[in-house]
């Protein structure tokens, strides 16, 4: 943690009782491999289902708003190295209610992705006959399937696994992440390079009805906006942040922080990118004719199961159909442990701030690991299992949240900006008064785009967040209560329950394509209905969010509300405390 003093040579690290020896390798590839996990294996298919070829574009758009999230998290990053670090910033800026609200959704994105990277796996193993019944589908060409008995028994025994494995400490896991991540980024790497050289059918890209979806311009590109969340390509691109997760471990964070961030992002764009233009020249011709349209690949359950690794089947490449079932198991289940590792930094954060119960910073006296957090973010992580129990089910409302989570970092860039304006910073984004501001606005355009159900979902997982943290202020669960900075945060109610209006009025419902919707109100309030029609919605969320970010701003905390948060951090308990 920073402490600040007026000279800002004074600035430095605070410790916290973590180990602090995560190099800039173990900060980059911990980023990169959350960024290179379950997506790579699904987005592709499911992006060209809803938006056909021209899903390219959601990717280059995605991709773009993304890059400029990390760009933020970067600055942040560089000036607060802290354990659960996008939890925190926005408590610096605005104060408690602040940092409760965007803290909570952190949480729960890092606590429901080893979940959904446990169910990628299981489906994707799905294919191998003697593991065929661990995921149904209810019957042949249905959409989606589900876990089955056997398959839940062997999601809580990989759960378990990550509990050991974060449990020996950190210094082995970012050492055994790097070997994880290493193969990750090369087998896609290697699946580019052998599809586009051997099977490659470039006339593809006008199959299935065309390169982009029938209906004229805005059926096009609502299909491609839909996609950007709807399809994963969002999640696909999200966990550039975990190198600011582990920023309390880093041995040198003011200079390795804001490279990791940059790197991790700019690799896997990279790849995303190839990925999906390989995917859909690899197809087979014949595929797309049977079911005509890209739309109908959805029906094509072993395709679903698996789409690499049955292009490369179909192909002939059955060496490669081996890597990438290999894969299939490493890359989400390396992604799933980081994303543990995170959850249990993020509560530990959490705490640290007051606002759930203390426990959730006690460590291990010889490791320094936060116990209680990763076992607690597992079996939370078990429990999404039960009303989402498929990778479909579950990736709008981990995208959804992981979004509004990033939302907040912009708007406590722009408030430190000006109240902290002599703050060291290793890295300082350019022209900040306009790109800080766009990016509260496109993370808010994403959130939208995920649709009525995804957002009313949320809103109930934000009202279950403040009840629970309520409980642990009231029971004095933790003996640092905070005090609710009302001023700085006047903004926070008008600005979810503005989203929620907007969303409702709407034009996008909700998921689509394969992924069935998981709004829980969806059978009582119908909502996304087009009330606000295209273009002028997105017109009216931008201008929303613009006054959002300003009154945001305006009201942030003055510069000795600030330094007192950042300074008050008491030590860690030691283990047994």
């Amino acid at each position: 943690m920073t402490a600040v003093q007026e000279a800002p040579a004074a600035a430095g690290p605070v410790d916290e009782g973590l180990n602090r020896q995560v190099g800039l390798l173990g900060l980059m590839w911990a980023s990169e491999g959350s960024i290179i996990g379950s997506g790579w294996l699904f987005a592709s298919l499911v992006a060209l289902t809803i938006a056909g070829p021209s899903a390219l574009i959601g990717w280059v758009i995605a991709s773009g708003i993304v890059i400029l999230l990390a760009l933020v998290h970067a600055e942040l990053g560089g000036m607060f190295h802290v354990a659960g670090g996008t939890s925190r910033f926005p408590h610096y800026a605005f104060g408690s209610l602040a940092g409760a609200t965007f803290g909570w959704f952190a949480y729960i994105q890092a606590a429901t992705v080893a979940p959904i990277e446990v169910l990628a796996t299981i489906q994707y193993f799905s294919t191998v006959s003697w593991a065929s019944s661990w995921y149904k589908y209810p019957a042949p060409g249905a959409i989606e399937g589900t876990l089955s008995g056997t398959g839940i028994a062997i999601a809580v025994l990989l759960m378990f696994v990550f509990v050991v494995i974060n449990l020996v400490g950190i210094r082995w896991l970012a050492h055994a992440n790097t070997g994880i991540t290493t193969w990750k980024v090369l087998v896609p790497i290697l699946a580019i390079i052998v599809l586009l050289s051997t099977h490659f059918h470039g006339h593809n890209f006008s199959a299935g009805g065309g390169f982009f979806v029938p209906g004229g311009f805005s059926a096009s590109s609502k299909a491609i906006l839909i996609a950007i969340p709807g399809a994963g390509i969002v999640f696909a691109l999200l966990g550039f942040e975990q190198a600011v997760q582990l920023g309390g471990e880093s041995a040198n964070p003011k200079r390795d922080l804001p490279r990791a961030v940059i790197g991790s992002i700019l690799l896997g764009t990279v790849v995303y990118i190839a990925l999906q233009f390989v995917f859909i020249g690899a197809l087979n011709p014949a595929t797309i004719a049977h079911f005509h349209t890209w739309a109908g690949l959805v029906k094509d359950n072993a395709l679903e199961q698996g789409p690499f690794y049955t292009v490369a089947k179909v192909a002939g490449l059955a060496w490669l159909a081996w890597i990438l079932r290999v894969d299939a198991v490493i890359s989400p289940g390396g992604t799933g442990l980081i994303y543990l590792t995170s959850a249990s930094r993020l509560s530990f954060g959490l705490s640290k701030n007051g606002y759930v119960p203390q426990t959730f910073e006690r460590t291990n006296a010889r490791t320094k690991i936060p116990v209680i957090g990763v076992v607690v973010s597992a079996i939370i992580g078990l429990l999404f299992l039960l009303p989402f129990p498929s990778w479909a089910s579950l990736v709008d409302l981990v995208t959804g949240a992981s979004v509004l989570m990033y939302a907040g970092a912009p708007l406590a860039l722009g408030a430190l900006r000006k109240s902290m304006p002599d703050l060291p910073r290793s890295y300082r984004l350019p022209m900040h008064k306009v790109l800080a501001p766009a990016a509260f606005v496109l993370a808010n355009f994403i959130v939208y785009w995920a649709g009525w159900n995804t957002v009313s979902t949320l809103m109930l997982v934000l009202l279950i967040g403040y009840v629970l943290m309520i409980l642990s202020s009231v029971l004095h669960l933790n003996d640092h209560i905070p005090q609710i900075d009302w001023g700085a945060s006047i903004w926070i109610f008008p600005y979810m329950i503005g989203m929620t209006l907007i969303s409702y009025f709407g034009s996008f419902p909700g998921p689509v394509g394969v992924f069935g919707g998981v709004g829980v109100f969806k059978n009582v309030l119908i909502g996304g209905n087009g009330d606000l029609p295209l273009w002028w919605d997105l017109l009216l969320l931008a201008a929303f969010n613009l006054v959002i970010y300003h009154v945001a701003v305006g009201h942030r905390l003055p510069k000795e509300k600030v330094e007192a948060y950042i300074s008050e951090a008491p030590s860690v308990p030691a283990a047994g405390h």
